[in-house]
């Protein structure tokens, strides 16, 4: 039984520290380069809509696969909105995970969200299995919605 244990411990302790130094960027393992033909964008809103409160936003990809995070696939990935932010996050670390910087994990293409009155920038920004931007980065163009 000692031994199942054990065993148990010692097959976690390295499947973490694999998953870890895949995500670590230049202190770990090299960031994962982009396919040369991957693209991110936004379907809608379209730059300059007027949009309520709520709205849903849609995500395109194309050149690359749209998967859960944590999915080990070569060439696939998930999206990540970034909401009025003006400078890309580090290229060498996972990208926050807050009110600007929105994760779609589970392989989500669209989201309804909800902005205050005003003026909004959005753009998105794709990422491999751990949250880490690709090398280069696959971003989106950012666009601006006039939320009333």
């Amino acid at each position: 039984m000692r031994k199942s244990i054990l065993l148990a411990m010692l097959v976690s302790l390295a499947a973490g520290s694999a998953f870890a130094q895949d995500a670590a960027g230049p202190a770990g393992v090299e960031q994962k380069k982009a396919p040369a033909a991957a693209s991110v964008f936004i379907v809608s809103p379209k730059d300059g809509e007027t949009v309520r409160q709520e709205f849903k936003v849609e995500f395109g990809a194309k050149g690359i696969a749209v998967r859960p995070a944590g999915d080990p696939t070569p060439g696939t990935g998930h999206h990540h909105l970034l909401i009025d932010v003006a400078e890309l996050p580090p290229r060498d670390l996972p990208i926050p995970n807050d009110a600007t910087h929105r994760h779609y994990g589970k392989g989500q293409t669209e989201d309804t969200i909800k902005l205050t009155p005003g003026d909004h920038t959005l753009q998105l920004e794709f990422a491999d299995l751990a949250h880490v931007p690709f090398d280069p980065p696959i971003v989106s163009k950012k666009i601006t919605v006039h939320v009333k």
